[in-house]
Protein backbone atom coordinates (compact mmCIF):
# COMPACT_ATOMS: atom_id res chain seq x y z
CA UNK A 1 0.00 0.00 0.00
CA UNK A 2 2.81 2.20 1.13
CA UNK A 3 4.45 1.27 -2.23
CA UNK A 4 1.64 2.02 -4.34
CA UNK A 5 1.03 5.84 -2.26
CA UNK A 6 5.15 6.78 -2.93
CA UNK A 7 4.22 5.51 -6.59
CA UNK A 8 1.22 7.76 -7.40
CA UNK A 9 3.13 10.73 -5.62
CA UNK A 10 6.09 9.94 -7.83
CA UNK A 11 3.76 10.04 -10.63
CA UNK A 12 1.73 13.37 -9.94
CA UNK A 13 5.50 14.98 -9.17
CA UNK A 14 6.88 14.04 -12.63
CA UNK A 15 3.41 15.24 -14.55
CA UNK A 16 3.52 18.27 -12.45
CA UNK A 17 7.30 19.14 -13.36
CA UNK A 18 6.31 18.50 -16.79
CA UNK A 19 3.50 20.68 -17.38
CA UNK A 20 5.01 23.46 -15.14
CA UNK A 21 8.49 22.94 -17.57
CA UNK A 22 5.92 22.97 -20.65
CA UNK A 23 4.62 26.50 -18.73
CA UNK A 24 8.09 28.13 -18.45
CA UNK A 25 9.03 27.20 -22.11
CA UNK A 26 5.85 28.33 -23.63
CA UNK A 27 6.41 31.63 -21.79
CA UNK A 28 10.55 32.11 -22.32
CA UNK A 29 9.04 31.20 -26.67
CA UNK A 30 6.61 33.94 -26.25
CA UNK A 31 8.63 36.35 -24.56
CA UNK A 32 11.51 35.79 -26.96
CA UNK A 33 9.19 36.18 -30.16
CA UNK A 34 6.89 38.45 -28.75
CA UNK A 35 6.81 41.40 -31.20
CA UNK A 36 9.74 44.12 -30.27
CA UNK A 37 8.45 47.33 -29.47
CA UNK A 38 9.74 50.09 -31.34
CA UNK A 39 12.56 51.62 -29.86
CA UNK A 40 10.56 55.27 -29.49
CA UNK A 41 8.29 53.25 -27.61
CA UNK A 42 9.03 54.15 -23.93
CA UNK A 43 9.29 57.15 -21.63
CA UNK A 44 11.33 60.41 -22.40
CA UNK A 45 12.84 63.23 -20.96
CA UNK A 46 12.57 65.96 -22.94
CA UNK A 47 15.08 68.48 -23.49
CA UNK A 48 16.54 68.13 -19.96
CA UNK A 49 13.10 69.56 -18.07
CA UNK A 50 11.39 67.13 -15.90
CA UNK A 51 7.77 68.94 -15.73
CA UNK A 52 8.33 68.27 -19.98
CA UNK A 53 7.84 64.26 -20.63
CA UNK A 54 6.65 62.10 -23.58
CA UNK A 55 5.02 58.78 -23.57
CA UNK A 56 5.22 56.60 -26.94
CA UNK A 57 3.44 53.50 -27.10
CA UNK A 58 2.98 50.78 -29.48
CA UNK A 59 0.40 48.32 -28.29
CA UNK A 60 -2.44 46.43 -29.87
CA UNK A 61 -4.55 49.65 -29.30
CA UNK A 62 -2.16 50.78 -31.72
CA UNK A 63 0.72 53.82 -31.84
CA UNK A 64 -0.14 56.52 -29.73
CA UNK A 65 1.30 59.27 -27.13
CA UNK A 66 0.55 61.85 -24.67
CA UNK A 67 2.80 64.74 -23.88
CA UNK A 68 2.91 66.07 -20.64
CA UNK A 69 4.64 69.78 -20.07
CA UNK A 70 3.48 72.77 -17.22
CA UNK A 71 1.60 73.88 -20.60
CA UNK A 72 -0.55 71.01 -20.14
CA UNK A 73 -1.36 67.75 -21.56
CA UNK A 74 -1.91 66.37 -25.53
CA UNK A 75 -2.48 62.84 -27.05
CA UNK A 76 -2.51 60.97 -30.58
CA UNK A 77 -0.87 58.79 -32.78
CA UNK A 78 2.89 58.27 -34.16
CA UNK A 79 4.34 56.84 -37.16
CA UNK A 80 7.85 56.35 -38.18
CA UNK A 81 8.96 56.96 -41.81
CA UNK A 82 12.52 56.45 -42.35
CA UNK A 83 14.19 59.41 -40.79
CA UNK A 84 10.39 61.47 -40.50
CA UNK A 85 8.91 61.05 -36.96
CA UNK A 86 4.77 61.94 -37.72
CA UNK A 87 2.80 63.30 -34.74
CA UNK A 88 -1.06 63.28 -35.49
CA UNK A 89 -3.37 64.67 -32.57
CA UNK A 90 -6.52 65.68 -31.97
CA UNK A 91 -6.29 69.48 -30.22
CA UNK A 92 -9.45 68.50 -28.22
CA UNK A 93 -7.45 66.25 -26.49
CA UNK A 94 -5.16 69.56 -25.03
CA UNK A 95 -5.51 69.49 -21.27
CA UNK A 96 -4.72 72.27 -19.12
CA UNK A 97 -3.19 71.69 -15.70
CA UNK A 98 -5.57 71.61 -13.03
CA UNK A 99 -5.60 75.01 -11.22
CA UNK A 100 -5.36 75.06 -7.58
CA UNK A 101 -8.33 74.62 -5.98
CA UNK A 102 -10.59 77.73 -4.91
CA UNK A 103 -10.72 78.45 -0.66
CA UNK A 104 -13.61 76.27 0.55
CA UNK A 105 -16.47 78.62 2.31
CA UNK A 106 -18.10 78.05 5.63
CA UNK A 107 -20.71 75.39 3.52
CA UNK A 108 -19.76 72.01 2.67
CA UNK A 109 -18.97 72.46 -1.25
CA UNK A 110 -19.01 69.43 -3.67
CA UNK A 111 -17.55 71.80 -6.69
CA UNK A 112 -14.08 70.97 -5.94
CA UNK A 113 -14.40 67.20 -5.16
CA UNK A 114 -12.56 64.57 -6.86
CA UNK A 115 -14.93 62.30 -8.70
CA UNK A 116 -13.87 60.30 -12.20
CA UNK A 117 -14.41 62.84 -15.25
CA UNK A 118 -17.24 61.80 -17.28
CA UNK A 119 -16.08 60.23 -20.67
CA UNK A 120 -15.73 63.10 -23.28
CA UNK A 121 -18.56 64.23 -25.37
CA UNK A 122 -18.33 62.32 -28.96
CA UNK A 123 -17.34 64.69 -31.86
CA UNK A 124 -18.84 63.96 -35.37
CA UNK A 125 -15.62 65.26 -37.11
CA UNK A 126 -12.54 66.20 -34.50
CA UNK A 127 -10.04 68.63 -35.88
CA UNK A 128 -6.82 66.92 -35.98
CA UNK A 129 -3.07 68.66 -36.60
CA UNK A 130 -0.20 66.75 -37.80
CA UNK A 131 3.69 68.00 -36.85
CA UNK A 132 6.59 66.42 -39.05
CA UNK A 133 9.97 65.97 -37.64
CA UNK A 134 13.49 64.64 -39.12
CA UNK A 135 15.58 62.42 -37.06
CA UNK A 136 18.76 63.90 -36.67
CA UNK A 137 20.26 61.37 -34.23
CA UNK A 138 18.89 58.14 -32.57
CA UNK A 139 20.44 55.84 -29.67
CA UNK A 140 18.99 53.17 -27.43
CA UNK A 141 19.21 56.41 -24.99
CA UNK A 142 18.39 59.29 -26.70
CA UNK A 143 16.97 61.15 -29.88
CA UNK A 144 17.77 64.33 -31.67
CA UNK A 145 14.72 65.74 -33.67
CA UNK A 146 13.81 69.03 -35.47
CA UNK A 147 10.78 70.25 -36.93
CA UNK A 148 8.67 73.27 -37.22
CA UNK A 149 8.29 73.87 -33.85
CA UNK A 150 11.91 73.69 -32.77
CA UNK A 151 14.45 70.91 -31.60
CA UNK A 152 14.37 68.57 -29.23
CA UNK A 153 16.56 66.67 -27.14
CA UNK A 154 14.18 62.96 -26.37
CA UNK A 155 16.67 61.13 -23.18
CA UNK A 156 15.86 58.42 -21.28
CA UNK A 157 16.92 58.80 -18.04
CA UNK A 158 16.24 55.67 -16.34
CA UNK A 159 18.98 53.86 -14.51
CA UNK A 160 20.56 50.33 -14.95
CA UNK A 161 18.09 49.24 -12.75
CA UNK A 162 15.33 50.82 -13.87
CA UNK A 163 15.72 49.46 -17.13
CA UNK A 164 16.04 46.09 -15.81
CA UNK A 165 13.28 46.04 -13.56
CA UNK A 166 11.31 47.54 -16.59
CA UNK A 167 11.79 43.73 -18.56
CA UNK A 168 8.54 42.28 -18.52
CA UNK A 169 9.22 38.70 -17.37
CA UNK A 170 11.74 40.18 -14.55
CA UNK A 171 9.00 42.05 -13.29
CA UNK A 172 6.50 39.55 -14.19
CA UNK A 173 8.29 36.58 -12.01
CA UNK A 174 8.81 39.21 -9.13
CA UNK A 175 5.11 39.51 -8.97
CA UNK A 176 4.12 36.29 -9.09
CA UNK A 177 6.74 35.12 -6.54
CA UNK A 178 5.68 38.20 -4.31
CA UNK A 179 2.21 37.58 -4.10
CA UNK A 180 2.52 33.40 -3.50
CA UNK A 181 5.05 34.40 -0.81
CA UNK A 182 2.18 37.05 0.52
CA UNK A 183 -0.54 33.89 0.34
CA UNK A 184 2.06 31.62 2.49
CA UNK A 185 2.29 34.53 5.26
CA UNK A 186 -1.72 34.27 5.51
CA UNK A 187 -1.80 30.53 5.63
CA UNK A 188 -3.41 28.39 8.14
CA UNK A 189 -1.04 25.53 7.87
CA UNK A 190 1.89 26.26 5.67
CA UNK A 191 3.50 22.90 6.34
CA UNK A 192 0.39 20.66 4.76
CA UNK A 193 0.55 23.78 1.37
CA UNK A 194 0.57 21.45 -1.78
CA UNK A 195 3.17 22.73 -3.95
CA UNK A 196 2.41 20.59 -6.46
CA UNK A 197 -0.92 22.05 -7.26
CA UNK A 198 0.80 25.71 -6.20
CA UNK A 199 2.79 24.82 -9.47
CA UNK A 200 -0.12 22.93 -11.98
CA UNK A 201 -2.46 26.09 -11.23
CA UNK A 202 0.39 28.61 -12.10
CA UNK A 203 1.05 26.98 -15.20
CA UNK A 204 -2.29 26.47 -16.44
CA UNK A 205 -2.35 30.02 -16.19
CA UNK A 206 0.50 30.27 -18.27
CA UNK A 207 -0.27 28.61 -20.32
CA UNK A 208 -3.65 29.81 -20.99
CA UNK A 209 -2.74 33.10 -21.35
CA UNK A 210 0.31 32.67 -24.02
CA UNK A 211 -2.23 30.80 -25.93
CA UNK A 212 -4.96 33.11 -25.98
CA UNK A 213 -2.35 36.12 -26.08
CA UNK A 214 0.46 35.04 -28.54
CA UNK A 215 -1.02 32.41 -30.31
CA UNK A 216 -3.44 33.86 -33.38
CA UNK A 217 -5.83 31.05 -34.05
CA UNK A 218 -6.67 30.70 -29.72
CA UNK A 219 -6.76 34.19 -30.02
CA UNK A 220 -9.30 34.09 -33.10
CA UNK A 221 -11.46 31.72 -31.42
CA UNK A 222 -11.42 33.65 -28.18
CA UNK A 223 -12.45 36.67 -30.24
CA UNK A 224 -15.49 35.10 -31.82
CA UNK A 225 -16.38 33.60 -28.65
CA UNK A 226 -16.19 37.46 -27.32
CA UNK A 227 -18.13 38.85 -30.58
CA UNK A 228 -21.05 36.71 -29.64
CA UNK A 229 -21.09 38.76 -25.98
CA UNK A 230 -20.60 42.12 -28.15
CA UNK A 231 -23.83 41.16 -30.32
CA UNK A 232 -25.63 39.77 -27.16
CA UNK A 233 -24.81 43.57 -25.57
CA UNK A 234 -25.91 45.43 -28.48
CA UNK A 235 -29.17 43.20 -28.52
CA UNK A 236 -29.67 43.77 -24.72
CA UNK A 237 -29.27 47.93 -25.29
CA UNK A 238 -31.91 47.58 -28.10
CA UNK A 239 -34.75 45.84 -26.14
CA UNK A 240 -33.57 48.85 -23.83
CA UNK A 241 -34.22 51.32 -26.63
CA UNK A 242 -37.83 50.41 -27.10
CA UNK A 243 -38.71 51.03 -23.44
CA UNK A 244 -36.51 54.07 -23.05
CA UNK A 245 -36.15 55.61 -26.93
CA UNK A 246 -33.54 58.07 -27.23
CA UNK A 247 -32.21 58.05 -23.73
CA UNK A 248 -30.27 54.97 -24.66
CA UNK A 249 -29.34 55.34 -28.73
CA UNK A 250 -28.98 59.03 -28.55
CA UNK A 251 -25.49 59.85 -26.54
CA UNK A 252 -24.90 62.67 -28.76
CA UNK A 253 -27.42 64.55 -27.13
CA UNK A 254 -27.73 63.02 -23.58
CA UNK A 255 -24.66 61.60 -23.17
CA UNK A 256 -24.16 58.39 -21.28
CA UNK A 257 -26.47 57.41 -18.66
CA UNK A 258 -25.45 54.71 -16.59
CA UNK A 259 -29.05 53.68 -15.72
CA UNK A 260 -30.55 53.44 -19.64
CA UNK A 261 -27.00 51.87 -20.94
CA UNK A 262 -25.44 49.72 -18.20
CA UNK A 263 -28.04 48.27 -16.00
CA UNK A 264 -30.43 46.93 -18.70
CA UNK A 265 -27.59 44.49 -20.31
CA UNK A 266 -26.96 43.15 -16.41
CA UNK A 267 -30.73 42.83 -16.35
CA UNK A 268 -30.65 40.97 -20.21
CA UNK A 269 -27.33 38.51 -19.57
CA UNK A 270 -29.41 37.40 -15.88
CA UNK A 271 -32.54 36.00 -18.15
CA UNK A 272 -29.87 34.95 -21.13
CA UNK A 273 -28.00 32.63 -18.18
CA UNK A 274 -31.54 31.30 -17.03
CA UNK A 275 -32.33 29.82 -20.65
CA UNK A 276 -29.09 28.47 -21.29
CA UNK A 277 -29.24 26.56 -17.64
CA UNK A 278 -32.66 25.73 -18.60
CA UNK A 279 -31.33 24.09 -21.86
CA UNK A 280 -28.33 22.24 -20.21
CA UNK A 281 -26.01 24.22 -22.30
CA UNK A 282 -24.12 26.13 -19.06
CA UNK A 283 -24.04 23.06 -17.09
CA UNK A 284 -22.34 21.16 -19.90
CA UNK A 285 -19.51 24.08 -20.49
CA UNK A 286 -19.49 23.86 -16.72
CA UNK A 287 -18.89 20.54 -16.53
CA UNK A 288 -16.14 21.13 -19.04
CA UNK A 289 -14.21 23.15 -17.08
CA UNK A 290 -14.54 20.90 -13.85
CA UNK A 291 -13.53 18.12 -15.50
CA UNK A 292 -9.63 20.04 -16.63
CA UNK A 293 -9.47 21.34 -13.24
CA UNK A 294 -10.13 18.21 -10.87
CA UNK A 295 -8.07 16.19 -13.69
CA UNK A 296 -4.75 18.85 -13.66
CA UNK A 297 -5.25 19.93 -9.80
CA UNK A 298 -6.57 17.07 -8.22
CA UNK A 299 -9.64 18.61 -6.97
CA UNK A 300 -12.31 17.45 -5.04
CA UNK A 301 -15.70 17.40 -7.63
CA UNK A 302 -17.62 19.90 -5.78
CA UNK A 303 -14.64 22.21 -5.70
CA UNK A 304 -14.20 21.47 -9.18
CA UNK A 305 -17.50 22.20 -10.29
CA UNK A 306 -17.98 25.48 -8.22
CA UNK A 307 -14.46 26.91 -9.17
CA UNK A 308 -15.87 26.33 -12.97
CA UNK A 309 -19.41 28.09 -12.04
CA UNK A 310 -17.81 31.24 -11.00
CA UNK A 311 -16.65 32.04 -14.20
CA UNK A 312 -19.99 31.99 -15.81
CA UNK A 313 -22.76 33.08 -12.96
CA UNK A 314 -22.80 35.18 -9.73
CA UNK A 315 -20.91 34.17 -6.27
CA UNK A 316 -24.44 33.49 -4.69
CA UNK A 317 -25.64 31.78 -8.06
CA UNK A 318 -22.80 29.19 -8.28
CA UNK A 319 -22.90 27.71 -5.34
CA UNK A 320 -26.31 26.04 -6.12
CA UNK A 321 -24.61 24.06 -8.66
CA UNK A 322 -22.63 22.04 -5.73
CA UNK A 323 -26.07 22.40 -3.16
CA UNK A 324 -26.17 18.91 -2.21
CA UNK A 325 -22.37 18.86 -1.55
CA UNK A 326 -22.20 22.24 0.69
CA UNK A 327 -23.12 20.89 4.10
CA UNK A 328 -20.41 17.92 4.15
CA UNK A 329 -17.53 20.62 2.41
CA UNK A 330 -14.20 20.67 4.43
CA UNK A 331 -13.34 24.12 5.63
CA UNK A 332 -10.53 24.02 2.58
CA UNK A 333 -13.46 23.30 0.51
CA UNK A 334 -15.66 25.99 1.70
CA UNK A 335 -12.48 28.20 1.24
CA UNK A 336 -11.89 27.51 -2.14
CA UNK A 337 -15.83 28.00 -2.61
CA UNK A 338 -15.51 31.30 -1.52
CA UNK A 339 -12.44 32.30 -2.81
CA UNK A 340 -13.65 31.85 -6.38
CA UNK A 341 -16.43 33.41 -6.28
CA UNK A 342 -14.44 36.32 -5.10
CA UNK A 343 -11.80 36.35 -8.00
CA UNK A 344 -14.32 36.01 -10.77
CA UNK A 345 -17.53 38.04 -12.35
CA UNK A 346 -20.74 37.05 -13.31
CA UNK A 347 -21.94 37.12 -16.38
CA UNK A 348 -24.35 40.32 -16.10
CA UNK A 349 -21.67 42.52 -14.79
CA UNK A 350 -19.65 41.31 -17.60
CA UNK A 351 -21.56 42.91 -20.26
CA UNK A 352 -21.55 45.84 -18.39
CA UNK A 353 -17.76 46.09 -18.08
CA UNK A 354 -17.27 45.89 -21.77
CA UNK A 355 -19.69 48.92 -22.01
CA UNK A 356 -17.67 51.03 -19.84
CA UNK A 357 -14.39 49.93 -21.55
CA UNK A 358 -15.00 49.69 -25.04
CA UNK A 359 -17.62 52.35 -25.42
CA UNK A 360 -19.71 52.29 -28.40
CA UNK A 361 -16.71 51.55 -30.31
CA UNK A 362 -17.09 48.03 -31.76
CA UNK A 363 -13.71 46.84 -32.48
CA UNK A 364 -12.64 48.13 -28.66
CA UNK A 365 -15.67 46.27 -27.40
CA UNK A 366 -14.24 43.26 -28.72
CA UNK A 367 -10.55 43.97 -27.45
CA UNK A 368 -11.89 44.48 -23.89
CA UNK A 369 -14.55 41.35 -24.25
CA UNK A 370 -11.27 39.33 -25.23
CA UNK A 371 -10.11 40.31 -22.42
CA UNK A 372 -12.61 40.31 -19.72
CA UNK A 373 -13.63 36.89 -20.75
CA UNK A 374 -9.58 35.56 -20.36
CA UNK A 375 -9.81 37.60 -17.10
CA UNK A 376 -12.02 35.72 -15.72
CA UNK A 377 -11.33 32.02 -17.40
CA UNK A 378 -7.67 32.89 -15.78
CA UNK A 379 -8.81 33.41 -12.33
CA UNK A 380 -10.43 30.36 -11.62
CA UNK A 381 -7.25 28.60 -11.33
CA UNK A 382 -5.67 31.44 -9.49
CA UNK A 383 -8.21 31.41 -6.83
CA UNK A 384 -7.63 27.59 -5.88
CA UNK A 385 -4.13 28.21 -5.82
CA UNK A 386 -4.37 31.02 -3.27
CA UNK A 387 -6.97 29.04 -1.48
CA UNK A 388 -5.20 26.01 -0.95
CA UNK A 389 -2.34 28.16 0.03
CA UNK A 390 -4.67 30.04 2.74
CA UNK A 391 -5.99 27.18 3.51
CA UNK A 392 -4.62 24.15 2.76
CA UNK A 393 -6.83 20.75 3.02
CA UNK A 394 -5.74 18.06 5.82
CA UNK A 395 -6.55 14.94 4.47
CA UNK A 396 -6.20 15.14 0.52
CA UNK A 397 -6.12 11.83 0.13
CA UNK A 398 -10.08 11.51 1.23
CA UNK A 399 -10.98 13.84 -1.54
CA UNK A 400 -14.11 12.88 -3.40
CA UNK A 401 -13.03 13.54 -7.01
CA UNK A 402 -16.97 12.59 -8.58
CA UNK A 403 -18.32 15.52 -10.86
CA UNK A 404 -21.77 15.09 -10.68
CA UNK A 405 -24.10 18.75 -11.15
CA UNK A 406 -27.10 18.99 -9.51
CA UNK A 407 -29.82 20.03 -11.62
CA UNK A 408 -31.38 22.97 -9.99
CA UNK A 409 -35.09 23.73 -10.65
CA UNK A 410 -35.26 27.51 -12.33
CA UNK A 411 -38.45 27.40 -14.15
CA UNK A 412 -41.13 25.00 -14.84
CA UNK A 413 -41.05 25.76 -18.67
CA UNK A 414 -39.25 27.92 -21.05
CA UNK A 415 -41.27 31.29 -20.59
CA UNK A 416 -41.20 30.36 -16.51
CA UNK A 417 -37.19 30.54 -16.46
CA UNK A 418 -37.00 33.67 -18.53
CA UNK A 419 -39.44 35.42 -16.13
CA UNK A 420 -36.81 33.50 -13.08
CA UNK A 421 -33.53 35.13 -15.00
CA UNK A 422 -35.19 38.42 -15.48
CA UNK A 423 -36.49 38.92 -12.09
CA UNK A 424 -32.84 37.83 -10.33
CA UNK A 425 -31.00 40.26 -13.10
CA UNK A 426 -33.78 43.07 -12.11
CA UNK A 427 -32.46 42.42 -8.41
CA UNK A 428 -28.72 42.16 -9.22
CA UNK A 429 -29.47 45.93 -11.76
CA UNK A 430 -30.95 47.09 -8.49
CA UNK A 431 -27.99 46.12 -6.22
CA UNK A 432 -25.50 47.69 -8.61
CA UNK A 433 -27.68 50.89 -9.00
CA UNK A 434 -27.92 51.40 -4.87
CA UNK A 435 -24.64 50.49 -4.08
CA UNK A 436 -23.19 52.77 -6.54
CA UNK A 437 -25.29 55.52 -5.27
CA UNK A 438 -24.27 54.99 -1.34
CA UNK A 439 -20.59 54.46 -2.62
CA UNK A 440 -20.63 57.73 -4.89
CA UNK A 441 -21.95 59.26 -2.62
CA UNK A 442 -19.72 58.69 0.84
CA UNK A 443 -16.50 59.38 -1.39
CA UNK A 444 -18.05 62.76 -2.02
CA UNK A 445 -18.65 62.95 1.80
CA UNK A 446 -14.84 61.64 2.37
CA UNK A 447 -13.30 64.46 -0.31
CA UNK A 448 -15.62 67.21 1.31
CA UNK A 449 -13.44 66.08 4.66
CA UNK A 450 -10.25 65.30 3.53
CA UNK A 451 -9.91 68.07 1.17
CA UNK A 452 -11.82 71.70 2.42
CA UNK A 453 -10.75 70.63 5.96
CA UNK A 454 -7.98 68.69 6.33
CA UNK A 455 -6.12 69.50 3.18
CA UNK A 456 -7.01 73.22 3.41
CA UNK A 457 -6.09 73.86 7.14
CA UNK A 458 -2.76 71.63 6.80
CA UNK A 459 -1.71 73.08 3.23
CA UNK A 460 -1.71 69.70 1.78
CA UNK A 461 -4.02 70.42 -1.19
CA UNK A 462 -1.39 72.53 -3.04
CA UNK A 463 1.44 69.93 -2.73
CA UNK A 464 -0.32 67.34 -3.57
CA UNK A 465 -1.39 69.14 -6.97
CA UNK A 466 2.34 69.83 -7.28
CA UNK A 467 3.55 66.80 -6.71
CA UNK A 468 0.96 64.76 -9.22
CA UNK A 469 1.51 67.55 -11.80
CA UNK A 470 -1.95 68.44 -11.61
CA UNK A 471 -3.62 64.75 -11.65
CA UNK A 472 -5.23 65.34 -8.41
CA UNK A 473 -6.94 68.22 -6.97
CA UNK A 474 -5.62 67.98 -3.39
CA UNK A 475 -5.72 65.37 -0.57
CA UNK A 476 -8.93 63.39 -1.76
CA UNK A 477 -9.87 59.68 -1.38
CA UNK A 478 -8.83 58.80 -4.87
CA UNK A 479 -4.82 60.10 -3.79
CA UNK A 480 -5.09 58.30 -0.62
CA UNK A 481 -5.77 54.82 -2.15
CA UNK A 482 -3.35 55.82 -5.27
CA UNK A 483 -0.14 56.79 -2.79
CA UNK A 484 -1.58 53.32 -0.20
CA UNK A 485 -1.71 51.19 -3.27
CA UNK A 486 0.97 52.29 -5.63
CA UNK A 487 3.01 49.79 -4.49
CA UNK A 488 0.97 47.10 -5.04
CA UNK A 489 0.43 48.13 -8.58
CA UNK A 490 4.42 48.05 -9.23
CA UNK A 491 4.42 44.83 -7.73
CA UNK A 492 1.95 43.60 -10.45
CA UNK A 493 4.00 45.20 -13.39
CA UNK A 494 2.47 48.84 -13.90
CA UNK A 495 5.01 50.83 -15.37
CA UNK A 496 6.18 53.29 -12.74
CA UNK A 497 4.51 56.72 -14.65
CA UNK A 498 1.21 54.88 -13.82
CA UNK A 499 1.65 53.15 -10.31
CA UNK A 500 -0.41 55.94 -8.33
CA UNK A 501 -3.34 55.68 -11.15
CA UNK A 502 -3.77 52.21 -10.95
CA UNK A 503 -3.21 51.55 -7.30
CA UNK A 504 -5.94 54.24 -6.60
CA UNK A 505 -8.24 51.53 -8.72
CA UNK A 506 -6.52 48.78 -6.68
CA UNK A 507 -7.90 50.48 -3.24
CA UNK A 508 -11.39 51.42 -4.89
CA UNK A 509 -12.10 47.85 -6.10
CA UNK A 510 -11.20 46.45 -2.45
CA UNK A 511 -12.43 48.78 -0.32
CA UNK A 512 -15.40 49.97 -2.27
CA UNK A 513 -16.11 47.00 -5.49
CA UNK A 514 -15.40 46.97 -8.78
CA UNK A 515 -18.03 48.35 -10.29
CA UNK A 516 -16.83 52.13 -8.73
CA UNK A 517 -12.86 51.05 -9.89
CA UNK A 518 -14.18 50.04 -13.65
CA UNK A 519 -15.80 53.43 -13.98
CA UNK A 520 -13.08 55.51 -12.60
CA UNK A 521 -10.87 53.39 -15.17
CA UNK A 522 -13.30 53.91 -18.30
CA UNK A 523 -12.66 57.79 -16.77
CA UNK A 524 -9.28 57.49 -17.05
CA UNK A 525 -8.97 56.09 -20.26
CA UNK A 526 -11.38 58.33 -21.65
CA UNK A 527 -9.08 60.88 -20.14
CA UNK A 528 -5.83 59.85 -20.96
CA UNK A 529 -5.01 59.58 -17.51
CA UNK A 530 -3.33 56.34 -17.63
CA UNK A 531 -0.23 57.15 -19.81
CA UNK A 532 1.05 53.38 -21.13
CA UNK A 533 -1.72 51.38 -22.68
CA UNK A 534 -0.04 48.47 -20.49
CA UNK A 535 -1.15 49.96 -17.66
CA UNK A 536 -4.43 49.92 -18.97
CA UNK A 537 -4.38 46.25 -20.12
CA UNK A 538 -3.14 45.08 -16.25
CA UNK A 539 -5.75 47.12 -14.70
CA UNK A 540 -8.99 45.91 -17.10
CA UNK A 541 -7.20 41.87 -15.73
CA UNK A 542 -6.39 42.76 -11.73
CA UNK A 543 -10.03 44.16 -10.90
CA UNK A 544 -11.46 41.61 -12.96
CA UNK A 545 -13.49 39.84 -9.76
CA UNK A 546 -16.04 40.43 -6.72
CA UNK A 547 -13.12 40.76 -4.18
CA UNK A 548 -14.10 43.69 -2.22
CA UNK A 549 -15.60 43.59 1.32
CA UNK A 550 -19.05 44.06 0.84
CA UNK A 551 -18.89 40.41 -1.00
CA UNK A 552 -18.16 39.12 2.40
CA UNK A 553 -21.55 39.59 3.49
CA UNK A 554 -22.80 38.73 0.16
CA UNK A 555 -21.59 35.22 0.67
CA UNK A 556 -22.27 34.85 4.22
CA UNK A 557 -25.67 36.04 3.53
CA UNK A 558 -25.93 33.81 -0.05
CA UNK A 559 -24.28 30.39 1.13
CA UNK A 560 -25.38 30.58 4.32
CA UNK A 561 -29.01 30.65 3.19
CA UNK A 562 -28.47 27.47 1.58
CA UNK A 563 -26.39 25.99 3.96
CA UNK A 564 -26.73 27.14 7.49
CA UNK A 565 -24.72 24.32 9.03
CA UNK A 566 -21.96 26.24 7.12
CA UNK A 567 -22.49 29.89 8.52
CA UNK A 568 -20.00 30.01 11.00
CA UNK A 569 -17.62 28.38 8.66
CA UNK A 570 -18.19 31.38 5.86
CA UNK A 571 -17.94 34.27 8.70
CA UNK A 572 -14.60 32.94 9.95
CA UNK A 573 -13.32 32.80 6.60
CA UNK A 574 -14.42 36.10 4.64
CA UNK A 575 -11.54 38.42 5.39
CA UNK A 576 -9.32 35.52 4.11
CA UNK A 577 -11.56 34.62 0.99
CA UNK A 578 -11.30 38.63 0.06
CA UNK A 579 -7.18 38.02 0.46
CA UNK A 580 -7.47 35.08 -1.75
CA UNK A 581 -9.50 36.52 -4.51
CA UNK A 582 -8.09 39.97 -4.10
CA UNK A 583 -4.23 37.89 -4.68
CA UNK A 584 -6.33 35.52 -7.85
CA UNK A 585 -7.07 39.09 -9.73
CA UNK A 586 -3.89 40.58 -8.94
CA UNK A 587 -1.89 37.26 -10.12
CA UNK A 588 -4.05 37.29 -13.38
CA UNK A 589 -2.95 41.17 -14.05
CA UNK A 590 1.01 40.18 -13.82
CA UNK A 591 0.43 37.11 -16.04
CA UNK A 592 -1.17 39.20 -18.93
CA UNK A 593 0.90 42.02 -18.22
CA UNK A 594 4.40 39.71 -18.71
CA UNK A 595 2.81 38.84 -22.68
CA UNK A 596 1.31 42.19 -23.68
CA UNK A 597 3.79 45.13 -23.60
Amino acid sequence: MDTNTEGSKRKIRLSTLILAAVALALLLFASFFKQSDSPLARHWQVNNDKASNWFFADSEQGKTFVFQSSDGQKTGSWALNGQQLKLTYDIDTTQKVAEPPPTPTNSLTTDSLATPPPPPPKKASPTNETATFNIQQSSDNEWLLSGATGKYALKDTRSFIGKLFDNDLLRGLIGIFSLLFIAYLFSANRRRIDWDLVMVGISLQLIFAVAVLQIPIVRSGFEFVSNFFVLITNFALEGAAFVFGGLVTNMDSFGFIFAFQVLPTIVFYAALSAILYYLGILQKIVYGFAWVMSRTMRLSGSESLAAAANIFIGQTEAPLIVKPYLEKMTTSEIMCLMTGGMATIAGGVFAAYIGFLGGSDPAQQLLFATHLLSASIMSAPAAIVAAKILFPEDNPEQTNRNIEIHQEDIGSNFLDAITQGSADGLKLAVNVAVMLMVFMGLVYLANAILHDFIGHYTGLNGLITEWSDGTYEGLKLQYVFGFLFAPLAWLIGVPMCDIVSIGQLIGEKTLLNEFFAYTSLSAMKNAHTILDPKSLLIATYALCGFSNFGSIGIQIGGIGAIAPGQRQTLSSLGIKALIGGTIACLLTGVIAGMLVG
